[in-house]
């Protein structure tokens, strides 16, 4: 009886960290997944291309690859194509770098807001020290009246938002 209940003990302790191996695959699946950071994540995106090139004219790469927890309402490629003909290309001049940086982290919160925080917001305030506006019209939500596209874009180091059009501080 002795050796049964042995035996037994023995097939608990062998089989329960075989059970827990297949959760605890599936929880580094999950965290491998989400293994890329804010930047990493943009640059495998197709639609983030002029936004890369302008957190690397910024010189904010280093700073978006941090710990963070960050929160970043990217604009598409379109939202920085549909600012006034030229204004991208002034931006991304040397001479420019302090207003670039002023727009780019107005795009971007301290810590991990997710969607469903979001709608709870009515304002935030960004990492540049301005306040954007949040408001639900029509089921839609805005930030700054640009309409959210896709919400919860996980990253290692934060959470990524898309949005439809570029914020610009003071406005």
């Amino acid at each position: 009886m002795t050796r049964f209940f042995s035996a037994l003990a023995l097939a608990a302790f062998v089989l329960v960290p075989l059970t827990g191996c297949d959760s605890n695959d599936s929880e580094m699946d999950d965290e491998m997944i989400v293994a890329k950071t804010i930047v990493e994540t943009a640059v495998e995106a197709d639609d983030f291309n002029t936004l890369v090139t302008a957190v690397q004219a910024a010189d904010l790469v280093a700073t978006l690859e941090g710990p963070g927890p960050f929160t970043v309402f990217a604009p598409t490629d379109a939202a920085f194509a549909a600012l006034p003909d030229g204004t991208v290309e002034s931006l991304l001049q040397p001479d420019n770098k302090d207003q670039l940086v002023d727009i780019l982290t107005y795009h971007v919160i301290a810590g991990e807001v997710t969607s469903e925080q979001v709608l709870g917001l009515t304002s935030a305030t960004t990492v540049q020290g301005g306040e954007i506006s949040i408001e639900i019209v029509d089921g839609t939500v805005l930030i700054n009246g640009a309409t959210l596209l896709q919400a919860d874009i996980e990253a290692s180091n934060g959470v990524i938002h898309v949005i439809d059009s570029v914020l610009l501080p003071g406005n």
